[in-house]
């Protein structure tokens, strides 16, 4: 992941349909990662929804996103989970298959889904990323403001 801090959009959340999924495995991380998400949304706007579900871990993202995106339309969804190396090489496989469901969604509902799963190989990382100075939290609402803007720009939502 770079170590890149993006600039941030200008656009509101108002009027937006979001959807958020967050798992509860690294619970205490994701809890951080959701709050400086929700907080970045509710500054930039009133978002017309801001609907949270939980589901156990980052594997289970892309299923629960899929129900959202069958039973309501949303100006874009985001993903958030934290997925930490352990003694195997599994936290790769685990963010590769939700990943690359996650982008399968996009395309067959046309509708964006950011892509909030940190994937870091230490604890230290993962803190840096999420509560340090890089907060990819701030950067996954705006990517998700900006997406959003875009999809009610194009469609009838």
């Amino acid at each position: 992941m770079s170590s890149e801090i993006q600039p941030s959009s200008n656009l509101s959340s108002d009027a937006l349909h979001i959807g958020i999924v967050a798992s509860r495995f690294n619970l205490t991380l994701v809890d951080a990662l959701l709050k400086r998400v929700t907080e970045c949304i509710s500054s930039n706007g009133e978002p017309e929804v801001l609907l949270i579900e939980r589901v156990p871990g980052a594997h289970e993202i892309p299923s629960a996103l899929s129900l959202l995106l069958q039973a309501s339309k949303f100006s874009c969804l985001i993903g958030l989970g934290v997925v930490l190396k352990g003694a195997t090489s599994h936290h790769h496989l685990v963010a590769e298959s939700a990943g690359n469901a996650i982008q399968h969604l996009v395309i067959k509902y046309n509708t964006p889904i950011i892509n909030g799963i940190v994937v870091t190989d230490t604890l230290v990382d993962a803190e840096e990323r999420i509560t340090g100075k890089l907060d990819r939290g701030h950067e996954f609402a705006h990517a998700a403001i900006e997406m959003g803007n875009l999809y009610k720009k194009w469609t009838k939502i």
